[in-house]
């Protein structure tokens, strides 16, 4: 959405309970704010709190400017992402919100859903109309020049992931440890018989009869409902998928609960299951809602396209606005990966069948030949940098690796420990290396040098760092 304004980040020091993690030990505890913030919101880590600001300008956004203080054993450290506003004479648009509308609505072929005047940073700077249009294919976000009407940018804020999807658990491929079984067009069958379980729904609202809890929320058409909160489908209704969604997301929370976070996507995450006709699935953080596809395999049979998009919602919740820059969009595609792999760790068996590192089996049955079906695997042969080729998914290969090896070396709950805190001291256009730096930081202030040695080893096995 933005130019990248570089800003100097210095390997992490750690010297009595004070984390530098960017920027110069001068910075470490700021006496106040600069005025030109707005507080976007705060939250609460194992480590500290860290609260989150939009830039503006006289008043107005500054489309890509953040600022961000994380408060960590009584010292504050400071991420400022601020753009540079230049040659901006006058803060009045000369064209009315409403002929941006027109103009967005004229290429979408749809009226936008909302208008706010921003500032787009540059030398000079712009003013400009920014506007969400919802689509079935994700909310487009969209700079009209307010002066000229000229669309400066227009995006897809979708965080999405290739390919699809009683409970399956995480689905029949590794429930049954076979790779022969086919969509059939959505079709029941006695070969599914052995791979449905009956679980628990948890957190379902009292006095509804729907699945609506305290951290999914279902809005997808034709909601099931059930007096007494039976919910037994099978895989050819649609309420399965409902049922599949629903329990997921719940038992996702409640595995970052048990970890110890109160403040990571700690809410109802909103899902719609048959909001999209494509092979294809995607969280669209601009209005918090994961949206599965229903072509090939119904995405939400497979717990791990679930979890995936989850994901994304996990990280824009720590980090407002999280995959603005190319490799942090990687980022959030790798994390994606590993988030659905280590959730199968707690359900699925380690086998030449089905690995670990294997990301979504069933979905992929329906577009892949080789065996085991994969989308993608957190086990692939690429490094930083010589393998990035600007795709996200592609370079997330990368990212979910290291992870993956964080994972191996320390055990599933101390990395995913040390994988979601570190989070926190992101930033929207953060590198791989820098990420990466932060996050073994983490692992050396969480639980001591050990860690953080093999922390560091894993990023540096995928020459990250």
């Amino acid at each position: 959405m933005s130019l990248r304004r570089t800003v100097r980040v210095l390997a992490p020091l750690v010297t009595m309970g004070l984390v530098v993690w960017g920027g110069t030990a001068a910075q470490a505890a700021p006496p106040s704010v600069p005025s030109d913030l707005q507080q976007v919101q705060v939250r609460q880590s194992l480590l500290g709190t860290h609260t989150w600001y939009q830039q503006t300008y006289r008043g107005i956004p500054v489309v890509g400017g953040y600022y961000a203080t994380h408060k960590v054993g009584g010292k504050v450290t400071v991420d400022d992402g601020r753009k540079p506003v230049t040659g901006l004479a006058d803060t009045t648009a000369d064209l009315s919100a409403q002929h941006a509308k027109s103009t967005v609505a004229g290429r979408l072929g749809k009226q936008p859903g909302s208008t706010e005047l921003v500032v787009v940073p540059g030398s000079p700077a712009k003013l400009a109309w920014m506007t969400l249009t919802p689509t079935s294919r994700g909310t487009y976000r969209s700079l009209v020049d307010a002066g000229t009407g000229a669309v400066l940018q227009e995006k897809n804020t979708v965080r999405e992931a290739d390919g699809t999807g009683r409970v399956f658990d995480p689905n029949p491929v590794v429930r049954l440890q076979d790779e022969s079984l086919t969509d059939n067009d959505n079709a029941d069958g006695p070969q599914f018989r052995r791979a449905y379980r009956i679980v628990r729904l948890t957190q379902l609202d009292r006095g509804k009869s729907t699945l609506q809890g305290a951290y999914a929320n279902n809005i997808s058409e034709n909601q099931v409902s059930s007096k007494h909160r039976v919910f037994l489908f099978n895989r050819s209704q649609d309420g399965f998928e409902q049922v599949m969604a629903y329990y997921s997301i719940t038992g996702a929370q409640e595995y970052i609960h048990r970890l110890g976070f109160r403040h990571v996507n700690n809410e109802p995450q909103d899902f719609n299951t048959v909001g999209f006709t494509d092979d294809n699935s995607f969280y669209d953080p601009s209005v918090d809602a994961i949206t599965f596809g229903t072509g090939g395999v119904d995405d939400a049979e497979d717990n791990e396209v679930i979890w995936h998009e989850y994901g994304h919602a996990i990280q824009d919740d720590q980090v407002p606005d999280f995959g603005e820059g190319e490799e942090a969009g990687a980022i959030g595609e790798g994390f994606g990966d590993y988030w659905a792999v280590t959730m199968s760790q707690a359900t699925s068996p380690n086998t030449k069948v089905t690995p670990w590192a294997c990301v979504m089996d069933w979905d992929s049955t329906s577009y892949t030949t080789d065996e085991p079906h994969c989308l993608r695997r957190t086990d692939g042969p690429k490094v930083y940098p010589g393998d990035l080729d600007g795709e996200v998914h592609d370079d997330g290969e990368i990212w979910s690796h290291a992870l993956w090896d964080v994972n191996r070396a320390l055990g599933r709950t101390t990395a995913n420990r040390v994988i979601l805190e570190s989070q926190f001291f992101f930033n929207p256009v953060i590198t791989m290396p820098q990420a990466a730096q932060r996050t073994v930081t983490t692992a050396l202030v969480l639980y001591g040098p050990r860690a953080a040695a093999k922390t560091r080893a894993a990023f540096h096995a995928r020459g990250i760092l």
